[in-house]
């Protein structure tokens, strides 16, 4: 079995020069953690930039191969630009791919004991690198690299190092070379003094060391050219060049606003923020305005109204005694709020996290900045600084150690460059933040063998035009076309949303790790075929060879699919079709143990067959009979428009059931204090237990649940929120908090998490089926419908059986039951698969943990149990294929009820993978006249802690003609 996940965080770098190393992560089960064993690295320093790669060894102490995980953040400005891992002894450059398709391939490719490595960007400027397998007392080499323009100190350029790894290494190595210095750089910090041999502007240092405890961080100033300078690349058939043009740094003054809005970050994971540090600076700040009006919005799931202060002589107490007594709760929709006429200016403290709502951030007036304020280790400041630059303000660290820096930098009034052009070149970009270091960089695409780069330089109200020529013959740089990537993925940031596919071809292009591609390493050529992944250059030819002798077969899979759903569907059908009695069947008798017995032993039995046959749990004749001519409700149209029609047909003759739920009560430590609570003090009693579950789903599931009951719903649906701040990009979380918001009848809220979803999983069919019903949730049956489909036409991996049965009927429910006029097309589907079949019961249950398997139990009035291993009851009652991999559906349907009780069960049979806050969390949802004009349904959510967890869901009542 292939176990996941162990081992090991590295932070190569946090916040401004410092380095943390903080200890390695436990592995799961008492495994020892992953060491890393050697270090290499290699800096090349040219001009104002430098590419540096990291070699790092990892080996594996334990008696069982594992997969490493890495996470590391990068300072600001740095790039990855690639990364390799050994195969069969040399080291494998990894290649560009889609984001969600990398995963995807990784967790597929695990499946087969086959060997990847993912790089995969998260938020901010955070990396997590994936790689299987690091065999029992084995190694594996990764080598990651990365590029940065320099910062600039005065007439000289400052290169840092961080060397805290934390490890006493076997073996470390450092090589630094340095082109086109006018003299040997000087080191500082770590390895204490670094000779620097050569001359003629080319210096070069090395460093070997066994038994080596890193710390610290290296430090190298080299001098900075006085004089303009171009450089050259020439990357995909194009000349790519990057100007380094130094100017004045000199600060002024700044008109101040008479008005401020104060954009306040209360979500979550803004109690993780530097509050003092902040309202030191904002201290600064605010004596500096004097006299203002301050209107304040907190933001979290949704923005509070805004509160109006006032700014007397500097003073502002009342501001600073509500800043302070601030709750942080809930999401961060920090693009859910709408500028107001008459600010002057924006202030955003915020760590930039925005995971919530679908809203895009608002557009400023002209002549309104925004200044972004930031004090969090992992804050987002990619995006914050983005947002503030569209609109000519800028992002402001908040560091402690240098009070005062930040306020002095919201004051001043820096260099502005506008009116970028070129004669003979497109694509400029500039580099602001050089601006304050006394640089501007510009970095664009020749489209003649030269080119003349122009704009206006702004200082303290005075234009000053500035002009550089660029030749294609100026000095080569391997960095130029990755600096300009950088600084257009930087501009793409701040509406980064929208943006997803320009994001996504510039990550392809340049080979980059993004928001949208990370970099994939396979072990063998069929894999990078079978995902339709190209190669790295040396395996490109006989890449294309293998992939014109498979010729069209990609092509016809989904043909393919959907012949076989039309197959599985006209099975479904006659079932449907046929009559089935509803008196009680002859059981003759047999003592209780042994009975469970043989439940027991087919449980095993059906598990090792994909397809259990349709056996009774107590034996008992079915009789088979012929169809009845009874009319089955019309197909729609093959194409055009579907005009929904009023009175849809009923199900059956049989009276509607009545539905009672099962209602879920927890048994964790905190519920019996939340219950005692009156309503009033119930919230302040969940804020006061939440520092102790921060990362237990349960519990805001809970505390939401017992919210909803006494009528606080905002409340609720603010700590229902907290789920999407858990845990970044967690799909399962997401599912669950998509999931509650349906049942807590905000289907609004659910859509944007639910894309979410669709987003980073695509290549299951339970996203797009989500999706679809939280459309329908939400009335909007077309999109819902679309949704839908999908899941009957892509090809899925067969661990997802008969799903798409099962969004068919619901899409077709959808048709049949949308309100009279409702104009619905239904041209692109297949007219084979455009049957409604209503049912009397219906009960669907799905669950969030992949790898794992729940079963859905319903026994009917004759006491006969429809389950995983009896498919199909005596009166009819049919349950869908097991689901033994994660997720469900697991369908039941009847289409004609007897009257009586059905008892409705969900176990849990087991699970390979570590369950999400330790526990499986599942929904039940217990439709009546299903498909027709008189569908009611309730949805339950619960958990489930171990294997053998059985719990009763709820019931259907069917009365008596």
């Amino acid at each position: 079995m292939l176990l996941r996940l162990l081992a090991l965080v590295l932070f190569l770098f946090a916040g401004g020069a410092r380095a943390a190393a903080p200890p390695l992560m436990g592995a799961l089960n008492g495994e020892l953690p992953i060491r890393l064993q050697s270090l290499s690295i290699a800096s090349v320093i040219s001009g104002g930039m430098a590419e540096t790669t990291v070699q790092m060894v990892f080996f594996n102490p334990n008696g069982r191969a594992l997969e490493g995980q890495l996470q590391f953040p990068l300072l600001d400005g740095q790039q990855v630009t690639g990364f390799a891992l050994d195969i069969d002894g040399k080291l494998r450059a990894a290649v560009p791919v889609a984001k969600d398709k990398g995963r995807q391939i990784l967790e597929a490719v695990e499946r087969r004991g086959v060997d990847p490595a993912l790089l995969e960007h998260t938020q901010g400027n955070h990396f997590k690198l994936r790689v299987y397998p690091i065999a029992a007392h084995g190694t594996r080499t990764v080598e990651l690299k990365y590029a940065e323009a320099l910062a600039r100190d005065g007439a000289q350029w400052l290169y840092r190092l961080p060397l805290a790894y934390g490890e006493r290494l076997q073996d470390f190595e450092l090589d630094v070379q340095v082109n086109g210095a006018g003299a040997a750089p000087r080191a500082g910090g770590a390895l204490g003094t670094l000779a620097f041999a050569g001359s003629g502007g080319s210096y070069w240092a090395r460093v070997a060391k066994s038994h080596y405890v890193s710390s610290g961080v290296l430090t190298l100033q080299l001098p900075a050219a006085a004089a303009p300078q171009a450089y050259v690349q020439q990357a995909d058939g194009e000349t790519w060049f990057v100007a380094e043009i130094p100017v004045s740094a000199r600060r002024a003054p700044r008109a101040l606003p008479k008005v401020v809005g104060l954009l306040w970050d209360s979500s979550g994971s803004g109690a993780a923020r530097l509050h003092e540090a902040e309202l030191a600076e904002l201290d600064r700040y605010f004596k500096a305005l004097g006299r203002a009006e301050v209107r304040l919005v907190r933001l979290r799931d949704r923005p509070e109204a805004a509160g109006v202060f006032r700014v007397d002589n500097g003073e502002w107490d009342a501001l600073r005694r509500a800043l302070r007594a601030t709750v942080y709760d809930g999401a961060s929709a920090l693009a859910d709020w709408q500028p107001q006429a008459g600010v002057g200016e924006y202030v955003l403290v915020s760590d930039g996290l925005l995971n919530y709502g679908a809203s895009r951030f608002p557009s400023l007036a002209p002549g309104q900045r925004l200044y972004a304020l930031s004090s969090a280790l992992g804050a987002d400041n990619g995006r914050l600084a983005a947002l503030a630059e569209r609109s000519g303000g800028r992002l402001v660290q908040v560091v402690p150690d240098r009070p005062g820096a930040a306020a002095e930098a919201m004051l001043g009034d820096e260099p502005q460059l506008r009116n970028l052009r070129a004669d003979g070149a497109t694509d400029l970009l500039a580099d602001g933040a050089g601006m304050r270091q006394g640089i501007v960089r510009v970095a664009g695409r020749l489209l003649q063998a030269s080119a003349r780069i122009s704009f206006t330089l702004v200082q303290q109200g005075r234009p000053q035009e500035v002009s550089l020529d660029v030749s294609a013959t100026a000095p080569r740089h391997a960095l130029a076309a990755t600096l300009w990537a950088g600084y257009k993925l930087h501009e793409l940031e701040a509406d980064y949303e929208m943006q997803r596919g320009a994001i996504r071809r510039l990550g392809a292009q340049f080979g980059l790790p993004t928001r949208e591609t990370s970099l994939l390493v396979l072990d063998r050529l069929e894999d990078y075929l079978r995902y339709d992944v190209t190669p790295p250059p040396e395996y490109l030819a006989a890449y294309e060879k293998m992939k014109a002798l498979r010729g069209g077969q990609l092509a016809q899979s989904r043909q393919k699919q959907l012949d076989s759903v039309v197959r599985q569907f006209e099975q479904k059908v006659a079932w449907w079709e046929m009559h089935y009695p509803k008196d009680a069947p002859y059981v003759p008798q047999q003592k209780q143990g042994a009975q469970d017995a043989v439940v027991s032993a087919s449980r095993e039995e059906s598990r090792a067959r994909p397809e259990a046959p349709a056996m009774m749990a107590q034996p008992a004749p079915i009789v088979e009979r012929a169809p009845a001519p009874a009319p089955a409700p019309a197909a729609a149209p093959a194409s055009g428009a579907v005009s929904a029609q009023a009175g849809v047909a009923k199900s059956s003759s049989s009276p509607q059931a009545g539905i009672a739920l099962q209602k879920w009560r927890s048994d964790a430590p905190y519920i019996s204090r939340m219950k005692a609570a009156s309503a009033d003090a119930l919230y302040a009693v969940y804020l006061d237990e939440k520092p102790s579950y921060a990362n237990s789903s349960a519990f805001f599931l809970d505390a939401a649940d017992l919210l909803l009951e006494r009528g606080q719903r905002e409340l609720a649906l603010r700590v229902l929120s907290n789920l999407a701040e858990m845990e970044l990009e967690n799909r399962h979380v997401l599912r669950i908090l998509g999931y509650r918001l349906l049942q807590a009848g905000a289907p609004k809220l659910a859509i944007p998490v639910f894309e979410k979803v669709r987003q980073l999983a695509e290549e299951e069919p339970q996203s797009f089926r989500d999706l679809g019903l939280a459309y329908a949730a939400a009335g909007w049956r077309q999109q819902a419908i679309e949704q839908l489909y999908e899941v009957v036409l892509r090809p899925w991996d067969g661990r997802f059986a008969e799903i798409e049965l099962i969004a068919l009927a619901e899409m077709n429910a959808l048709i049949a039951t949308a309100p009279k006029g409702t104009a619905l097309d239904t041209g692109g589907i297949d007219p084979r698969l455009l049957k409604n079949l209503p049912l009397a019961l219906r009960a669907v249950l799905t669950w969030d943990a992949d790898n794992s398997d729940m079963d859905l139990w319903v026994t009917d009035p004759n006491g006969e149990k429809c389950y995983y291993g009896h498919r199909l009851t005596y009166q009819g009652g049919r349950m869908t294929r097991d689901f033994t991999g994660g997720y469900g559906p697991e369908e039941f349907s009847l289409r004609v009820a007897k009257p009586g009780k059905y008892r409705v069960e969900a176990n849990f049979f087991g699970s390979n993978q570590q369950l999400v806050a330790g526990a499986t969390t599942l929904q039940v949802k217990l439709s009546s006249a299903f498909g027709t004009a008189d569908a009611s349904e309730q949805m339950v959510t619960m958990r489930l802690t171990g294997r053998g967890n059985t719990v009763l869901v709820g019931e259907f009542e069917v009365p008596a003609k």
